[in-house]
């Protein structure tokens, strides 16, 4: 019994201790499995973490480069892909050929309340509507109005076909001035379906009309009509008595944001540098083409033939208005282009060089070789667009006068001295802008005292010498200098041009006193 109490007691300890491992194998299995459950876990909350981290980190970057594109835009980030711009913005990246014109950074919308949508169609030459466009610009600011891009004259005599966008870089015109106004291509949707089933009140607006006129007798009929068409732009806001905020942002567009194709700023810098191998140039504005001439009715030097031609023409014309003219009288009184053959007695009298390189500025000449001989004898380095560029170059311009035109505003700016022989559109708006520019020497001919001294010089009334130095004194303070504008109230087409001379926005020196005329 002894015997078998102690072989049970025995088995009953071997159970026990066998339960007794089991139960302390079973804890240490379950104490690695939850060690291990902790060694999984661990690296997924580092990964977790690490992608959160990496994620705030990552929306800062980009937080701070928008920051940073704002303002070092056009230093820092010009060659980056577009989504640094706005998306509603016209701008779309350039290519490596049209890299002249840097992108900038953009200036911030101006939020107003619209109060309609102005359409305005240009008429006249180039220069005529480049003025017409700054002004446009100006009302639309001032009316809080969204402006349509204008349309650009097609019916006139020069019956150029291109669009705005042809001549002008249209997406930086839009981008550049939004700060200022709301402009788009075109009208929206449901608008647009209302102007091509011509329900648009369309009206010439007075010419030479205050900043008031426009506010108290075309904004009520924007607010009316929604959409208002301006059938007549040119010389349409007066030239003085403007708010200064209005005449800085008439400079604005004119001299920022009216920027030519890249195609045409191309082109016109090609010019420029071969006009530059051979050293100083001078643009002359020789305005001496048919369509003048037959505009305003001066025949001086033509023959019979040629003063029938140019009468027919000016009759065939119904918007040119004035058809009896006397030619000899309109010439005594200044109001003639200067012929080839006085501008090179002219020329000669105020001293500049015969060797010197004259880009001539402007169309055919009206006689061609006949009318050119006694110029192209004093000097003879005469050049023009079509002598420097092969056809080529020249190809997707024929036919379009105001690109044409476009190429010789571009040199004319950058020659080192301009002289127009007439104070049309062109000459007027260059003179401003080279004023603009730094007071370039721009020679503002009197025309009515010139003809007069050849008349007498011719009539051996007076030798070369008295002649040369009576010249050179009348022009002494006609070089384009700092000028104050005339002003003759209520006759504004015989006053100062405010594009002439933009005084407003122009940047004297000390010594540069503002002059009266």
């Amino acid at each position: 019994m002894c015997r078998f109490e102690k072989s049970t007691g025995a088995k009953y300890a071997e159970r026990e201790r066998q339960k007794l491992e089991m139960g302390l194998k079973s804890l240490a299995e379950m104490r690695g499995e939850k060690s291990k459950g902790l060694v999984v876990s661990r690296p997924r909350m580092k990964l977790w973490m690490i992608r959160a981290t990496t994620t705030v980190l990552l929306w800062t970057c980009v937080v701070q480069l928008t920051a940073l594109g704002e303002m070092w835009g056009p230093r820092v980030l010009k060659g980056w892909p577009s989504c640094f711009t706005p998306s509603d913005s016209p701008m779309e990246l350039k290519s490596s050929s049209s890299s002249v014109a840097q992108r900038i950074a953009l200036p911030p919308k101006r939020v107003y309340r619209n109060n309609g949508y102005l359409m305005v169609s240009c008429n006249g030459g180039l220069n005529q509507m480049r003025a017409a466009i700054c002004d446009m610009v100006a009302i639309a600011r001032y009316l809080n109005v969204t402006l349509i891009v204008p349309e650009l004259d097609k019916a006139s005599f020069w019956a150029d076909p291109s669009e705005f966008k042809d001549i002008f870089d249209v997406d930086h015109f839009i981008t550049s001035l939004r700060d200022e106004v709301r402009i788009l291509k075109e009208l929206p949707p449901r608008l647009k379906k209302r102007a091509e089933l011509g329900m648009v009140y369309s009206m010439p607006p007075i010419s030479w009309s205050n900043i008031s006129y426009y506010f108290d007798q075309i904004l009520p009929l924007v607010r009316k009509y929604k959409i208002l068409h301006l059938n007549k732009t040119d010389a349409r806001l007066a030239n003085n008595g403007l708010p200064i905020e209005i005449q800085k942002l008439r400079c604005r567009v004119n001299f920022s944001a009216l920027r030519f194709t890249p195609q045409i700023e191309e082109l016109g810098r090609r010019v420029i540098n071969l006009l530059r191998q051979n050293g100083p140039f001078l643009v002359l504005h020789l305005r001496y083409e048919m369509d003048m001439l037959a505009f305003s009715g001066c025949t001086h030097g033509c023959s019979d033939e040629e003063v029938e031609e140019l009468t027919r023409m000016r009759y065939a014309y119904p918007w040119w208005k004035e058809k009896v003219i006397n030619s000899d009288l309109k010439r005594k009184d200044g109001l003639c282009p200067l012929t080839p053959e006085e501008t090179a007695l002219i020329l000669r009298a105020l001293d500049v060089d015969g060797d010197v390189r004259i880009y001539i500025a402007a169309g055919e000449i009206y006689g061609g070789r006949r009318r050119m001989e006694s110029f192209s004898s004093a000097y003879p380095n005469l050049v023009r667009k079509e002598t420097l560029l092969e056809p080529s170059d020249l190809m997707l311009f024929q036919n379009h006068s105001s690109q044409m035109a476009a190429l010789d505003y571009l040199v004319s700016l950058e020659s080192d001295i301009f002289v127009p022989t007439y104070d049309g559109n062109m000459a007027k708006v260059v003179e401003g802008h080279r004023r603009f520019l730094g007071f370039r020497k721009t020679v503002l001919l009197d025309r009515k005292l010139l003809v007069d001294l050849i008349d007498r010089y011719n009539n051996v009334s007076l030798s070369w010498d008295e002649f040369s130095f009576s010249v050179k004194e009348a022009h002494a303070d006609r070089m384009g200098t700092p000028m104050r504008r005339l002003v003759i109230p209520d006759r504004p087409k015989e006053e100062d041009y405010f594009y002439s001379n933009p005084q407003e926005c122009l940047q004297l020196s000390e010594d540069e006193p503002l002059l009266s005329t």
